[in-house]
């Protein structure tokens, strides 16, 4: 037995390729491996040699422990603390804390940085080189640490650094939707990396490697529980536990918030309302955030999912959204606490567009709110569809404080099983024209509270992190964690070279690598929207599994939960009328954005029938009828899967065997799901169009009974 297990280990072997060692992500994108560039390597090795370092504290300590670490693994060799300001040394620290800093004068390039910027910059101290990192507070030292040991893991110059970065958002968070039992709502690697049964009397080490990655992308805080709350999280037994994490976070900067039911006092406090008026329920809800915060200083705050797919809420008193979360913010605001109240809310009269709904509830009640709510909205009017138009609410509270919240779990893209980038999905919203304040007023700017009064800005993204040993259930699915980070800390930021950054931290600097790869990424979402859900359709995913097409769902707890609803396929056409004749949905975005969605002809192809319920003849752009068009894309996103696969043939001589082989079986797993609904959407929207499958184009191998009836498998 022993034998056999030799020869398998040396099998393996002979396998990587040179130099390649086999991997399993659990490192992400820190691997620190040693730069093989060996005029770069030298480079480095010259420029840190040795730290100096101001009046320690548990962030700085962190910092500097991450330094010595990432150093020794790109370098090669050790760098040590010193006392001396030597060439080749690293001066880190505050003008509050480090002498050395303040005596050179960078209060004028750090006014502008905030409590969390950073600034890296060579400097000639004594005649002799140094590189410094100094931020205004220990937390933008501690970015700033990661930010270099990037620029040393993506083979950057830093021959003459000048780096001045600091987050344009204030809240930077992941949404953990993680229930008490460990199970994950719509989470698809695993279960819960959160051990409620070993807490606190045991703290896993993976705690603070989930802390690390998190601060190398500029995440602040963490929900560590499902928006679906359960109420017993805020028993004493959970908060001792809560604490524990915290601890453990509190060096990286990352803060913990909790999701909390609305109806706690009555669950767990036995009053016998939750009325948000009711002295006694203010009452209860202040000693409760007391009790919190007397344990855990910097909580966060709470998020709150109220009156939502069944979720108690004010509403259930005749009160407002405004109402509950106001009575929340002031049980927090001794504490300087925030409550992050969710947009996403609508009910099931099938007479109402269910894309009017948060906007309707929300927008009567703009400047309501008390200056800690934070209004947080999903980035599309229905629910991380692979392709919405942005929420019409971005833009339409200008005395509210508004922020993002992305899906990073991929609920209805594919699970971890399919290889989709969605920084494209993130820069496509954050980049479309409000027109708020005119051209230019993006979604991006209307975050970064260039046209509210609100004080607070953020960005949310529901986590797809498990206990999977590498994180996401897939190594791609890591990219869409690490896109979250960076787009959070700039909004601004382009998906091409967050891309390219996250392939040569995860994998390697090697053109011949990074270009095709980061085609394929960049490429890999809107290959996804053509197989699933071309044109602007949506919605039309297997019922409650989400998992696979479900185009002919039409029947479900609530009629905005079928499928049929949403595309309304007929003889005629197929699409949803929201223009000014139908459900007038339009009306919801400002002039400029309306009068583009209402005309059919003027409309962007990519939602022609989110707004419009188009003919099959339809003349579209390319000169095809509308059926040809669509049979078309869901060819093409098929073809794209394919051409994916190609790409990651030619990456092979650039990653170890292991995960060669994992990313290639995903990858073919991937193309038979998406030639599943590829085949599903175009026999079934073929009984309605009664038109051909354009010539050229493969027959689906299977009659549509049979798709009707298949279940696809979770990961």
């Amino acid at each position: 037995m022993q034998y056999k297990i030799l020869v398998s280990y040396i099998v393996l072997f002979c396998m990587l390729p040179f130099g390649v060692k086999a991997d399993d992500g659990y490192r992400l994108w820190l691997k620190y491996e040693k730069v093989n560039n060996t005029a770069l390597l030298n480079t480095y090795r010259q420029t840190f040699q040795s730290y100096k370092v101001g009046t320690k504290s548990p962030i700085i300590n962190a910092a500097t422990s991450e330094l010595t670490r990432g150093l020794k693994g790109l370098l090669g060799s050790d760098i040590k603390e010193t006392s001396a300001g030597t060439e080749g040394t690293l001066l880190i620290g505050t003008p509050q804390n480090a002498p050395f800093i303040k005596s050179l004068k960078l209060d004028k390039q750090l006014k502008t940085l905030g409590n969390e910027g950073f600034l890296i910059q060579t400097v000639t101290v004594k005649g002799k080189k140094c590189t410094v990192i100094a931020a205004n507070k220990d937390a933008g030292l501690l970015y700033g640490v990661f930010h270099l040991l990037k620029l040393v893991q993506t083979h950057q110059s830093v021959a003459n650094l000048s780096v001045v970065s600091a987050p344009k958002l204030d809240v930077r968070l992941l949404n953990h939707w993680d229930n008490l039992d460990g199970t994950i709502e719509r989470g698809y690697a695993g279960k819960s990396i959160w051990k409620w049964d070993e807490l606190p009397q045991t703290v896993d080490s993976r705690y603070t490697d989930y802390a690390r990655a998190n601060a190398s992308i500029g995440i602040n805080g963490t929900v560590l529980n499902n928006v679906n709350s359960n109420p017993k999280i805020l028993t004493e037994e959970y908060l001792s536990k809560v604490k524990a994490l915290a601890d453990v976070f509190r060096p990286y900067g990352l803060k913990v918030y909790l999701s909390v039911s609305f109806s706690a006092p009555i669950t767990i406090g036995g009053l016998k309302t939750a009325d948000p008026l009711d002295a006694g329920v203010k009452d209860w809800w202040k000693k409760k955030a007391d009790e919190i915060y007397k344990q855990i200083p910097d909580f966060g705050g709470f998020l709150v999912k109220a009156n939502s797919e069944g979720q108690p809420g004010p509403q259930d008193y005749k009160r407002t959204h405004a109402d509950g979360a106001n009575m929340l913010a002031e049980a927090v605001k001794p504490h300087n606490g925030i409550i992050m109240w969710r947009a996403f809310v609508y009910n099931s009269n099938p007479t109402v567009d269910r894309t009017l709904q948060a906007y309707d509830s929300f927008k009567p009640f703009d400047g309501k709110f008390n200056d800690n709510v934070i209004v947080q909205i999903k980035n599309g009017p229905i629910d991380f569809q692979p392709r919405e138009p942005f929420s019409p609410l971005f833009g339409a509270m200008p005395n509210t404080s508004l922020m993002m919240e992305f899906q990073v779990t991929q609920e209805y893209l594919g699970f971890s099983k399919h290889l989709v980038f969605l920084s494209t999905l993130f820069e496509e919203v954050l980049q479309s024209d409000t027109y708020a304040k005119g051209k230019g007023s993006t979604v991006s700017n209307v975050l970064q509270g260039n046209y509210t009064t609100g004080r607070l800005t953020g960005m949310a993204g529901v986590s797809n992190i498990g206990n999977s040993r590498n994180w996401c259930g897939y190594t791609f699915g890591q990219a869409n964690w690490y896109a979250l980070g960076r787009m959070a800390w700039n909004p601004d930021q382009s998906s091409e070279a967050i891309a390219g950054d996250w392939l040569k931290m995860t994998f390697s600097n090697e053109k011949e690598f990074v270009d095709p790869v980061k085609k394929m990424l960049m490429e890999s979402r809107e290959n996804t929207v053509d197989y699933m859900t071309p044109l602007g359709l949506n919605h039309i995913m297997a019922y409650n599994t989400h998992n696979g097409p479900g185009p002919w769902v039409d029947t479900a707890a609530q009629p905005n939960w079928k499928s049929t609803y949403y595309h309304n396929a007929s003889a005629e056409g197929i699409g949803f009328d929201r223009s000014s004749t139908g459900s007038n949905a339009v009306a919801q975005y400002f002039p400029p954005v309306r009068d583009t969605y209402n005309n059919i002809e003027a409309c962007p192809e990519n939602l022609l029938l989110w707004f419009h319920n188009v003919k099959w003849t339809y003349k579209t752009k390319s000169g095809r009828s509308l059926w040809d068009e669509l049979c078309q894309h869901y060819y093409a996103g098929v073809e794209g899967v394919r051409a994916m696969q190609k790409t990651w043939e030619g990456a092979k001589s650039h990653v170890d065997a292991e995960t060669y082989a994992d990313v290639m079986e995903m990858l073919k797993l991937h193309e038979e799901e998406a030639v599943i609904w590829r085949n599903s959407c175009v026999l079934y929207f073929q009984t309605f169009s009664k038109m051909p499958i354009p010539a050229g184009l493969e027959a689906p191998d299977k009659p549509l009974s049979y798709y009707k009836t298949l279940e696809l498998k979770y990961p």
